[in-house]
C-alpha cells in the first residue's frame, strides 16, 4: 500500500496556494471512476481469491549437527491464520506463519516479560498499534519529517491514516499528531502511501493514494496548512481531489504509490506511479505543470516481464563521482538512475542502476540479467516499501524501511504493537562493483555508542566457537573483520554444487570454508542463537564465491516465529578483507557486509536470551579453514523516542 501527493502550481504572489474549483475539478473525475464501478461485484470476488490465496510462507529447518543445532519446543495452543490487506487492493500485511497443525497456527505461549524485551531502544516505532510504510520523508526548517502508514486502532493493519514525528538527527524523536485521517470519498478506505516534493519556493507538496468506498485506488494532493510551521502539524487536502485516476487497462486496485517528483529540462514535473498489466510490473509516468493536470506519457518508465505488481516505486540519482547524495532531479555526465520497486507477489523490494532517458521518459538497466525484481535488493531479510529521500541539510539520500514483524499475529495484539522502521541509511553507488548501492546506518547513529570493547587477532580454529564479554548484548553496534587462511583456500576442494543461504542446512552445515562469522542474541548454552556470517564456496574452475547470510533456524524456543535462513551472495574485490557491521536492537538484528553491498535485516524472538541472558559469540564451523578475527563492540544508549512536549521544549 502506498500513497501519492500530487504537485502544486506555482503559488501566488501573496504565498498562498489556489484552490481551485471544486465543483470543476471533481466532475470529470468522477466520470472517469464510473468506468470500474459497473465491475465492483468482479472486482471484489477477485480480491476475495487473491486474499484467499495470497498465504507467505516460512519454512523452519531444522539441523542434527551438534551445539549450533540445538532447539527446544513448546506444545502451544492453535491459532488460524488471518490475511489482511489484498482484499482491500494491497500487499499482505500479515504474518502468513507455516508452524501449523491441521492447518492451524501452533500459539508459543509468551509472558509480559518476553514481550516486554521485544520493544526496541533505538528504532522508530510509534507508542502503540500497527505501522507500515514509510511515508514522505523530508527535511524541512531544520526538522527532519517522517509520515508512516498507521493504524490508531490495533496493532493489526487497517483503518489506514499518517502518523507524523518529528527529529533533529533522525534518531531521538518526537511523535506529533496524526497528519492524514480518512475523512473524505476519496481516502475514506485508507489514506495510503505518498511521497513529499520541495518546490523551488520551499514549500511542501504531498501526493498520496487514497482508497475509495469503491476499492479504487486514486492519487491525491495535500499541502501544510501553514508553510511557515515548521512542524508541518496541519495538513489540506486538495479540494479538487482525486487529481489522478487509474488510466485505461490499469485495474483500480492496481494504481498507487506516486514518487517524489523531479523536474525535466522543459520546466515539467515528472512523476512515476506503480502498477502492472497481467504479469509484467511497470511503473507509469506523468507530467504535469501544476501538479493537479496531469500528461501520462506513451509507454512507461521501465517495466519488467513476470514480476507482478510493483508497489512503492522510487526513482533517483547516484553520483559515480562523488560520495554526496543527489537531490532528486540531477542528471546529466557523472550521473546514473536507480529504479527501485517492491514486489507485491514476494514482498521484497528490488533496485537495479542504469541510464535515464529524460525525452521519451524511459529508464534502461545496464544489465538486463539483474533488472528490477529479478537481480539485487536492498535487502535480503524483512525490509519491504522502501522510500529515499534527499537530505539538502546533509547532501545525502537517506532510506527508509518498513521492518513487519514474523511472529504471530496474536502476539502481535498481546503485546500491543506491530513493526519498526529501520534505521535510516545513506545510500551511494558502489564504483568499485558497478552493479551495487552501498548502505550504510547515518552517521547520526554512533552518538548513541557507549563504552567499547576491543578484540584484535582473534585465531578461530575450524569448528570452535569463542565467547565474546561484552556485557547484556541486547543493544550493540558491533564491526568486524574476517581474514581466513589462505593455505586453506588454496588447498580446498572445488565443487559444481551450487550453494544458497536460503536452501543450505544455515551455520549447522558445514564446509570447507565456512560458515563462520558472529552469534548474535545467543544464550550461554546456545540453545537459542542468530547466527550472521560468511560463507565461501569454491566452484570447480578454483573461483570463490562469497555469501553472507542469516540462521533464525534456532534463533527462538517459540513455535510461532518465522524461521528463516536470510541471504545472498556479496562482491568481494580483490584486495578486500570480509567485513560486517551488525546493529543489535532488541528483537531486530541489522547487518551490513562490505560496507553495505548486501544486507539482511531480521526479526528474532528469543525466549530466553534475553536481558541479561543475552550473548554474543565468535564461531568458525568450517571444517578445514582457521579464520582471523578483529573487533570493536559498542554498547548502544537507548534513543529519545516520545510525545511532543506541551511546553515545546525539546
Amino acid at each position: 500500500m502506498a500513497d501519492t501527493n500530487p504537485f502544486l502550481p506555482k503559488s501566488s504572489s501573496d504565498g498562498s496556494y489556489p484552490t481551485g474549483s471544486q465543483a470543476t475539478r471533481r466532475s470529470p473525475i468522477k466520470e472517469q471512476l464510473t468506468i470500474f464501478f459497473g465491475l465492483l461485484a468482479v472486482g471484489l470476488f477477485a480480491a476475495l481469491l487473491i486474499g484467499k490465496n495470497g498465504s507467505y510462507n516460512a519454512h523452519v529447518h531444522e539441523n542434527k549437527h551438534g551445539s549450533l543445532a540445538t532447539s527446544t519446543t513448546k506444545k502451544p495452543e492453535t491459532l488460524g491464520p488471518v490475511s489482511r490487506g489484498p482484499a482491500a487492493g494491497v500487499s499482505e500485511k500479515s504474518n502468513r506463519l507455516s508452524a501449523k497443525v491441521d492447518g492451524n497456527l501452533l500459539v508459543y505461549p509468551w509472558n509480559n516479560s518476553m514481550l516486554s524485551w521485544q520493544r526496541t531502544a533505538f528504532h522508530f516505532q510509534p507508542e502503540k498499534n500497527w505501522m507500515n510504510d514509510p511515508n514522505g520523508p523530508l527535511f524541512y526548517k531544520g526538522w527532519y519529517h517522517f509520515f508512516y502508514q498507521y493504524n490508531p486502532n490495533a496493532a493489526v493493519w487497517g483503518d489506514i491514516v499518517w502518523g507524523h514525528a518529528v527529529s533533529r538527527d533522525m534518531i531521538h524523536w518526537l511523535h506529533l499528531p496524526l497528519a492524514m485521517v480518512a475523512d473524505q470519498w476519496y481516502d475514506v478506505n485508507g489514506v495510503w502511501t505518498g511521497s513529499a516534493t520541495i518546490l523551488p519556493d520551499g514549500k511542501v507538496v504531498m501526493l498520496y493514494t487514497g482508497s475509495t468506498a469503491e476499492a479504487v485506488q486514486v492519487q491525491n494532493l495535500a499541502y501544510p496548512a501553514n508553510p511557515n510551521d515548521p512542524l508541518l502539524i496541519n495538513w489540506v487536502k486538495y479540494p479538487g481531489n482525486p487529481v489522478l485516476v487509474p488510466p485505461p487497462g490499469i485495474d483500480k486496485m492496481d494504481f498507487r504509490d506516486p514518487t517524489t517528483a523531479w523536474l525535466t529540462s522543459e520546466g515539467k514535473w515528472r512523476i512515476t506511479i506503480g502498477s502492472k498489466i497481467n504479469k509484467t510490473g511497470i511503473a507509469l509516468i506523468y507530467d504535469t505543470t501544476d501538479f493537479i493536470n496531469y500528461e501520462r506519457l506513451d509507454g512507461a518508465l521501465h517495466a519488467v516481464s513476470g514480476t507482478g505488481m510493483w508497489e512503492c516505486v522510487d526513482f533517483f540519482p547516484v553520483s559515480k563521482t562523488e560520495e554526496n547524495g543527489l537531490e532528486t532531479s540531477v542528471n546529466g555526465p557523472g550521473v546514473k538512475h536507480v529504479v527501485k520497486a517492491s514486489l507485491d507477489d514476494d514482498r521484497h523490494d528490488y533496485y537495479a542502476i542504469g541510464t535515464y532517458h529524460e525525452k521519451n521518459g524511459t529508464w534502461i538497466p545496464d544489465q538486463p540479467e539483474i533488472d528490477v525484481g529479478i537481480g539485487i535488493r536492498y535487502d535480503y531479510g524483512i525490509f519491504y516499501a522502501a522510500k529515499t529521500f534527499y537530505d539538502q541539510n546533509k547532501n545525502r539520500r537517506v532510506l527508509w524501511g518498513w521492518i513487519g514483524e514474523s511472529d504471530s499475529e496474536a502476539a502481535d495484539v498481546q503485546k500491543g504493537w506491530a513493526s519498526l522502521q529501520s534505521i535510516p541509511r545513506t545510500i551511494l553507488f558502489d564504483n568499485k562493483t558497478g552493479t551495487h548501492l552501498l548502505q550504510w546506518p547515518v552517521e547520526e547513529t554512533e552518538s548513541l555508542r557507549l563504552k567499547s570493547n576491543e578484540f584484535n587477532q582473534v585465531t578461530l580454529q575450524a569448528g570452535t566457537v569463542v565467547p565474546l564479554d561484552v556485557g547484556s548484548a541486547t543493544q550493540l553496534d558491533i564491526m568486524a573483520e574476517f581474514v581466513i587462511d589462505k593455505e586453506a583456500l588454496e588447498k580446498a576442494t572445488g565443487s559444481n554444487e551450487t550453494f544458497s543461504c536460503g536452501t543450505s542446512g544455515g551455520a549447522a552445515e558445514r564446509g570447507a570454508l565456512g560458515p563462520f562469522g558472529l552469534l548474535a542474541l545467543a544464550d550461554e548454552s546456545l540453545s537459542e542463537q542468530t547466527p550472521v556470517y560468511f560463507y565461501i564456496a569454491k566452484g570447480s574452475d578454483g573461483n570463490l564465491k562469497t555469501f553472507f547470510c542469516n540462521d533464525q533456524s534456532r534463533s527462538s524456543a517459540a513455535s510461532d516465529v518465522n524461521k528463516l535462513i536470510y541471504g545472498s551472495f556479496v562482491p568481494v574485490l580483490e584486495g578486500e578483507n570480509l567485513s560486517l557491521r551488525m546493529l543489535v536492537d532488541h528483537s531486530i538484528i541489522e547487518s551490513f557486509a562490505q560496507g553495505g553491498r548486501t544486507v539482511i535485516t531480521s526479526r528474532v524472538y528469543p525466549t530466553k536470551a534475553i536481558y541479561g541472558a543475552a550473548k554474543v559469540f565468535l564461531f568458525n564451523n568450517a571444517t578445514e579453514a582457521s579464520v582471523t578475527a578483529s573487533l570493536k563492540i559498542w554498547q548502544m544508549n537507548s534513543a529519545f523516542i516520545r510525545p511532543y512536549p506541551n511546553d515545546g521544549k525539546f
